[in-house]
């Protein structure tokens, strides 16, 4: 019954009506136990007589059983798999332990699940009720999360209740649950209380249970007429929670010991399958009375599955129980439950069925975490492992199983679980690899925290330890402590980038020329200590054979992102963009949401540069979400070139200066050289050169090559030196310049090089150096640093008095920078126009400008030929969203078929995989 619950009401109503209408809707109710959450959802469902409703419970229990939630979700609407795509069919088969085709890739599940939810709601709408959301497995909340933020234009509510907010529901509408008011709770009362309350009395247990409807109805329950005459009550000092669940272990006290043996088996079993659950009864001896006994207490319900009416009286039966029994319990449930059928499960409770170390558990643990890793549940995983470590005998086994833990748990961004893990593999005796891989774990964990400037040198030391007893390993060790190197940046201590090359080159380790990764090692050894000229051959030669490569690197090493960061640093727009795209498909595939953010980063700036911002907003959404998951600290580079490119000053400067502080303190000097070279972006743009200019100068090494954004950020200072008429400044930054782009020599960095060089030079050679760079450029994908071209060549135009030719380069730099989205330059170009004495013409609201992001980048791939399920699968929505969206692509841009897009819209792959 909901009493004083009107917005409640009003708002799943809403919920509700908006599905009906194919309006897709997602709510959290938020709020303690008791407070009438469950309630809310039996009204919702109540409301959505004509829907299917699809219900899911999230259990403490079953928090280490990868995607038992999403089984629950899916499992009435399985006989819909065979109308998936095959790619994620197959992987919703495997994730379900219906097929053994191969890990599944975590987002090609959650693009099933998403599909397989669209689809159902085409015949009958569907209302999903999540309740106990805080309880989810990871994979599950993952997954969930992933379609609710894709369902738009479909058939579908989606009510979350939760305890406390998690990262599935992040940014989704909230409703914060409060008690009732006091009129509400005398009206709540009198449907249980047959006799008069005393308003003293009801007073004083309206203040004992702060208004929370379940309390309330519990303690009310509990006590009889003399128990209220005297008006005594709880102590205060117990919580609201505490107290609801002593009512129902009062309730509980009061039933047989074959019904509160039955009620524990109930709570020990999560999943509530029937057949399990009346097998283990039948050997726990438990008289079938004992059941009606139960539910007829109103804790216990029997339909299709065994479930309590609360949460609260599973856990509060669970906790209240001798250990014994509930021991006794699990080994009923273990014997019960087919170990072929269902490994995961079986091993769950035949751990909780012995006390202390069994190696015999121990084994089947780790056989579990095999299972479940294969299924794509790394989470689960992880801890099958930390709870195989912790049954095993002291030993080798004891270790390694605290190691294997522990670096799953560093990949999947748990740090302080990847801690703990390495503190019981610590406790033993070590042997020589043991010691070397603890090193290396910590090392992983600094920089995986903090991306900072003690990385390196842990990761160096934990290199030369590998080097002897796993020199594969050792490799990879070397590959992160350049990376770790290069994140540092300038705040990494002195010679540290050197100190790695030279480990490398003069250390036992055996480079294996056939190997890309070594080659790659190699290159980066050359490179770093001597120059670019000598080792640009080596590292293309390198990255080369990466993009040859049929599988990327494995998902968590640095060799997973590295490359696509070298390939920036060296210009070369084809490989990064290529790299940077097989980085994040393994990254995914593997669920190393640790590294995630970095490759997210590096793909964001190499479609910038391509002029792809829809595509980069995606990233900055996306990192968002990651980073608040996996607590992982990162500099927010995605945001910060999105916010430079659009020209956006008053929010790239509110994230500029959190950001270089905490870089500071992370001593990530990376983020802040960044920061800056952004900044000097953003004022060209917008025509500032004063303040463009900046501290570029002073943090950009004169002695050796840096790095490519210290080259693209002296690109800058030529830019605003020359506009400020600082020659001396500008040449300065044109030799530092051309030290990189020559050793790189591609068509992007000689393009860049002879803009720079147009800037400075005389009337006679500017003309042929701009045209140089627009040819240049023009033969790449680069259509940011193409349009920038194009510009100051027909600024440079005007001034020579040349107003028809200026006018056909700003007007082709303006079409490009108004496509792309980068305000900024567009106002700059728009200026530069009306002074050779053409208006620019308006730019209005009936225009492209008025397409959202996500409808620009459906309206591309439909330009492209793309069916309506080929763009719901690359861009993760469903069909039915698609088809939504490029309706009104068609209302706003006055068109009728997709073949007059053509007409509308630049090519382009409008994705940040492709």
């Amino acid at each position: 019954m909901l009493v004083g619950r009107h917005r409640e009401i009003e708002m799943v109503t809403r919920l509700i009506d908006s599905a009906r209408a194919r309006r897709s809707q997602a709510l959290v109710l938020r709020g303690p136990a008791g407070i009438g959450k469950t309630a809310v959802l039996e009204h919702a469902i109540g409301l959505a007589t004509d829907f299917q409703v699809l219900r899911v419970v999230g259990l403490p229990y079953e928090q280490e059983l990868a995607f038992s939630a999403v089984h629950q979700l899916c499992a009435p609407l399985l006989e819909n798999l065979e109308h998936l795509p095959q790619p994620q069919r197959s992987a919703l088969q495997v994730t379900f332990g219906l097929s053994e085709a191969g890990v599944p890739d975590p987002f090609m599940v959650g693009l099933a699940v998403l599909t397989l939810v669209a689809k159902s709601s085409e015949s009958r709408p569907l209302l999903c009720v999540i309740d106990d959301a805080q309880w989810l497995d990871l994979e599950s909340a993952k997954t969930l999360s992933f379609m609710v933020r894709r369902l738009m234009a479909d058939a579908v509510a989606v009510l979350f209740a939760t305890r406390e907010s998690t990262e599935v529901m992040l940014g989704l509408p909230e409703l914060v649950l409060q008690g009732v008011e006091l009129d509400d709770a005398r009206k709540l009362l009198r449907t249980v209380v047959p006799w008069p309350l005393d308003e003293r009395l009801l007073q004083q247990l309206f203040d004992e249970t702060q208004g929370n409807p379940l309390a309330l109805l519990e303690l009310s329950r509990t006590q009889s007429p003399q128990d209220w005459a005297g008006g005594y009550g709880y102590p205060a000092a117990i919580s609201v929670e505490g107290r609801v669940e002593a009512a129902f272990l009062e309730r509980v006290q009061r039933l047989s010991e074959d019904s509160r043996r039955l009620l524990l088996l109930a709570a020990a079993h999560p999943s509530g399958e029937l057949a399990v659950f009346w097998a283990a009864a039948e050997r726990l001896r438990i008289a079938s009375i004992a059941s009606s006994t139960a539910e007829a207490s109103g804790l216990l319900s029997f339909t299709d599955r065994v479930q309590f009416r609360h949460p609260l009286a599973r856990s509060a039966i669970y906790g209240a129980s001798p250990p014994d029994e509930r021991r006794r319990v699990h080994q009923a449930l273990a014997q019960a439950t087919d170990p072929e059928l269902d490994p995961e499960r079986h091993a769950w409770h035949r751990a909780r069925s012995t006390l202390g170390p069994d190696e015999e558990v121990a084994a089947e643990l780790a056989h579990a975490a095999v299972r479940a890793r294969a299924r794509g549940g790394l989470a689960a995983a992880a801890a099958f492992l930390e709870q195989a470590a912790t049954r095993s005998l002291a030993g080798r086994s004891r270790t390694e199983r605290a190691l294997a833990a522990a670096d799953l748990q560093c990949a999947l961004g748990a740090l302080e679980d990847a801690r703990s893990s390495l503190q019981v593999a610590e406790a033993a005796v070590l042997d020589e690899l043991q010691q070397a891989r603890v090193r290396l774990l910590h090392a992983q964990i600094a920089f995986a925290s903090r991306k900072g400037s003690d990385a390196p040198a842990l990761l160096l030391e934990a290199a030369r330890a590998l080097e002897a007893v796993d020199p594969e390993r050792a490799r990879m060790t070397y590959l992160e402590a350049f990376a770790a190197t290069l994140l540092a940046g300038r705040l990494a201590p002195e010679g540290s980038i050197v100190a790695v090359a030279e480990a490398v080159l003069s250390g036992p380790l055996q480079l294996d020329p056939g190997r890309p990764e070594d080659r790659l090692l190699h290159a980066l050894a050359v490179l770093y200590t001597s120059g670019l000229r000598r080792a640009a051959p080596a590292v293309k030669e390198a990255l080369t054979g990466l993009r040859r490569e049929a599988q990327a690197p494995r998902p968590g090493s640095a060799l997973v992102w590295l490359p696509g960061r070298l390939a920036g640093d060296l210009w070369d727009e084809e490989a990064w963009y290529e790299l940077s795209a097989r980085d994040l498909r393994s990254l995914l595939h593997g669920g190393a949401l640790a590294v995630l953010p970095v490759a997210l980063s590096v793909r964001a700036f190499i479609l910038a540069y391509r002029g792809e911002l829809d595509a980069v907003e995606s990233i900055v959404d996306e990192m968002a979400v990651i980073v608040e998951v996996t607590g992982v600290e990162i500099a927010p580079y995605a945001a910060l070139v999105l916010a430079a490119v659009r020209g956006r000053a008053q929010e790239f400067m509110e994230l500029f200066k959190p950001t270089v502080h905490s870089a500071m303190e992370r001593g990530e000097g990376y983020a802040i050289s960044v920061a800056e070279h952004l900044r000097a972006l953003l004022y060209n743009g917008l025509g500032r050169p004063a303040d463009a200019v900046g501290r570029v100068l002073e943090h950009t090494d004169e002695e050796a090559w840096t790095a490519g954004f210290s080259a693209r950020a002296l690109s800058e200072l030529v830019e605003a030196a020359v506009r400020q008429g600082n020659k001396p400044l500008a040449t300065l930054a044109l030799e530092r310049l051309a030290g990189a782009t020559q050793g790189a020599g591609t068509e992007w960095s000689l393009g860049v090089e002879a803009r720079a060089r147009a800037l400075l030079s005389e009337d006679a050679n500017a003309d042929q150096l701009y045209r140089e760079s627009i040819e240049r450029l023009a033969g790449t994908a680069l259509q940011l640093e193409l349009a920038r071209s194009r510009l100051v060549y027909g600024e440079w135009l005007r001034r020579q008095r040349r107003r028809a030719d200026a006018r056909a380069e700003l007007r082709a730099a303006l079409t490009m920078f108004v496509e792309m989205g980068a305000e900024g330059f567009a106002t700059r170009t728009e200026r530069a126009l009306a002074a050779t004495g053409e208006r620019a013409r308006k730019r209005t609201a009936d225009t492209r400008d008025e397409l959202t992001a996500q409808e620009r980048q459906i309206a591309r791939l439909a330009r492209a030929g793309l069916s309506n399920p080929e763009i719901a699968t690359q861009l993760f929505i469903s069909p039915r969203t698609v088809e939504y969206h490029l309706g009104k692509v068609f209302a706003k841009l006055g068109l009728r078929t997709r073949g007059e897009l053509v007409g509308v819209l630049e090519p382009a792959d409008g994705n940040r995989l492709s």
